[in-house]
């Protein structure tokens, strides 16, 4: 059995016994459920408006019968979304300095170091038992989420709905990893450990909200619940013209945006699960042209973060490593 595998093997029995990790990851898991419930609520606040609405209009005599509001089940995934990308994000962080930490705390860094292990056995065992976890969280968090649609929105799904949630949980998965692996990094580059998860949280505040809420207020059809354009019912055509006047202005905010992985994360997931409505319900060859330059810089980013994270933890690093 080779050494990585082995310090992989003790990352994963170290988290099996962190009950901070646990309630943590278990109120990731609520909070996603309570998200799909809030969203299931309010679709049927909407069609108790509309079945109200079609009453009026029936007892005063009108023969008109509007569309119906319908149910994409998928889009009751938005607030799980944007909960992985801001805590989930903020809790790998904390999971990936945890790793490098926890062997200081506990005395146990010199134990490992007086074995004979390789160079890169020790980060790559702790990347190599992350990866494990987090692969292992999403798919009990996409499990949990499934059976909620099924349940709590009360809606069915097909086969491409399953394929759909198996894409934005590989997304997932590239995106948390990210995040716990840059922490391990971060933290042994540190001469201190509270540095290091000082400016892992840093890193997380720009990328995560600061970056993308920029970019957000920059958006002009992000100012109107709905759509600035679709509330002054411009069609798209006319919507394109309108934008063409202020390229500029949209080419800096797209470029603010693309800075951020986190808007990388969100916009894959987003056109997968249909949540945007350019995407809903179209085929996925379609998402997939769109989006394959968000999904290539996304695994990417998660390779240079694992080659930085086993670039620089190294028994120099740790050992003079600081509480």
């Amino acid at each position: 059995m080779s050494s990585t595998w082995v310090i992989a093997q003790k990352e994963l029995l170290d988290l099996r016994r962190d009950r901070l990790f646990a309630v943590l990851i278990a109120f990731l898991a609520v909070a996603t459920l309570i998200s799909v419930g809030v969203a299931a609520a309010s679709f049927r606040t909407q069609l108790d408006a509309y079945n109200l609405y079609v009453q009026q209009l029936a007892a005063s005599g009108s023969t008109t019968v509007p569309a119906a509001p319908q149910l994409f089940p998928l889009q009751l995934l938005r607030g799980g979304v944007e909960y992985l990308e801001i805590l989930g994000a903020l809790f790998a962080i904390v999971l990936g300095y945890g790793t490098v930490a926890k062997e200081k705390y506990r005395g146990t860094l010199q134990l490992l170091l007086s074995r004979p292990v390789g160079r890169f056995a020790i980060p790559a065992g702790k990347v190599l038992g992350l990866s494990v976890v987090w692969f292992v969280v999403v798919a009990l968090l996409t499990v949990t989420t499934t059976v909620a649609i099924l349940v709590i929105g009360n809606a069915t799904l097909q086969g491409i709905d399953i394929a759909r949630i198996l894409i934005a949980a590989v997304v997932a998965w590239l995106y948390l990893l990210f995040w716990s692996v840059l922490a391990i990094g971060i933290t042994a580059l540190s001469h201190r450990l509270s540095t290091g998860l000082i400016v892992a949280i840093v890193v997380w505040l720009v990328f995560v909200l600061i970056i993308p809420q920029i970019g957000d207020t920059m958006d002009p059809d992000n100012q109107v619940p709905g759509g600035l354009f679709a509330a002054l019912q411009i069609q798209k055509p006319d919507e394109l013209k309108v934008l063409a006047n202020f390229a500029v202005f949209d080419g800096i905010r797209n470029g603010l945006e693309v800075s951020s992985i986190t808007k990388h994360f969100e916009r894959l997931s987003f056109a997968f699960l249909g949540i945007k409505d350019k995407y809903n319900q179209q085929p996925l060859g379609l998402v997939w042209a769109d989006m394959w330059g968000y999904a290539i810089t996304l695994a990417a980013a998660t390779v240079a973060s694992v080659t930085f994270a086993v670039g620089f933890t190294t028994r120099r690093n740790l050992q003079r490593k600081i509480s």
